[in-house]
């Protein structure tokens, strides 16, 4: 039996994976931090048939005196609005930490953006573990993993519930009875958590997929809370073991990405960028991530062999303005013609092109929607 086509993503944040990246970039350095150098990378994502594009985020710079590399960033939610804007199909996650970060502010921001990109949005969960990211925040330090993670499965639920707070026909806009929303299909979330206490409902309107489709990676939260896993393995084997172990609705795989171009060898690029960081020393970086280096070809097979075992792939680029023409060249137009992906299709949402139902808000009062309810809260 076939099995269903893989979904692609890539990571665009910066000049691609290495921390060293910038220094091979085919723009100018102050071009980095302008938005049409990411409407740029975005758009020959999209035009190469990408289902999804994500950007990494902190609230630190993400150089460092060690590798030199940028001093600041553009803030990724920020950003993801400009790619909403200047694209029509591709879908957009920008990485938005739980640690600090009022859940009130990720909900509306988000959701802000699902109506910006009509229905396209989706959210990286991420985490801030270190202490200088509480000092930059005038936090406390949350400290250690099981404190990270409670704060993750908080964040998420309490997002989920204030999405859901607007049930989707809240909105009457009725002119002749001077009526504008319907006050019973807003609803209050009541959360009251060990750190924090939400009571809401949102102040924006429930986003057009219901639910930004919500990435995390895997064992963050629980699988009821997300719609992808992002799954690590050093081998298709584990990367398929992991999807499996999973539980979430979808799995993708978590690989990095150097290529052979026309001019050098992946393994040449690489050691040229080595002399000033670290790919390996990468700040987040998990261990044990795959990492393919090679001819496009291998690539291929590569992907093609793991169809079979996740849901899809995110890849991270060696350098952005390198590998993104050699994937979108050589890469992506072989996957497609072996029906191993496929190009999402234009009007889409998100979940639509996953293949992920709408879900329906948690708190609807209309007959018939508890049994819906709970299938869209997978």
């Amino acid at each position: 039996m076939p099995h269903p086509p893989l979904h692609l993503a890539v990571e665009i944040d910066g000049d691609g994976a290495h921390p060293a990246a910038w220094r091979r970039a085919a723009h100018a350095p102050g071009d980095l931090l302008t938005p049409r150098r990411v409407a740029r990378t975005a758009a020959v994502a999209e035009n190469s048939g990408f289902t999804l594009v994500t950007l990494d985020d902190d609230i630190l710079p993400p150089g460092s005196a060690a590798s030199g590399g940028p001093a600041g960033r553009l803030g990724a939610v920020e950003r993801a609005a400009y790619i909403a804007a200047s694209t029509s199909v591709i879908g957009v996650a920008p990485v938005v930490a739980t640690t600090y970060a009022e859940p009130f502010h990720v909900s509306t921001r988000l959701a802000s953006l699902d109506h910006v990109s009509v229905g396209r949005a989706g959210w990286v969960v991420g985490v801030e573990g270190t202490a200088e990211a509480a000092r930059a925040w005038g936090r406390p330090r949350v400290e250690g993993e099981a404190a990270l993670r409670r704060e993750a499965v908080d964040g998420v639920r309490v997002v989920r519930d204030l999405w859901d707070s607007w049930e989707d026909d809240a909105v009457i806009r009725s002119v002749a009875t001077s009526r504008y929303l319907d006050g019973e299909r807003l609803h209050y979330v009541d959360f009251e958590g060990e750190t924090y206490s939400v009571k809401g409902p949102s102040i924006v309107p429930r986003p057009p997929q219901g639910r930004p489709v919500v990435l995390a990676p895997a064992g963050l939260v629980p699988p009821e809370l997300v719609d992808i896993a992002l799954v690590e393995g050093a081998s298709p084997a584990l990367l398929g073991e992991a999807a499996a172990a999973s539980g979430a609705p979808l799995a993708f795989a978590e690989i990095e990405v150097a290529l052979d171009t026309p001019a050098e060898s992946a393994a040449d690029r690489i050691a040229d960028l080595e002399r000033y960081a670290s790919w390996d020393a990468a700040p987040g970086r998990p261990p044990g991530r795959l990492r393919f280096t090679g001819p496009a070809g291998e690539l291929v097979a590569l992907l093609e062999e793991l169809s079979g075992l996740v849901d899809g792939v995110r890849l991270h680029p060696l350098v952005l303005d390198e590998d993104l023409e050699v994937l979108s060249r050589l890469v992506l137009p072989e996957l497609f013609v072996r029906r191993v992906a496929a190009r999402p299709l234009p009007g889409a949402t998100l979940r639509t092109a996953l293949g992920l139902p709408r879900p329906d808000s948690r708190f609807a009062t209309t007959a018939g929607t508890a049994t819906s309810s709970r299938e869209g809260n997978r």
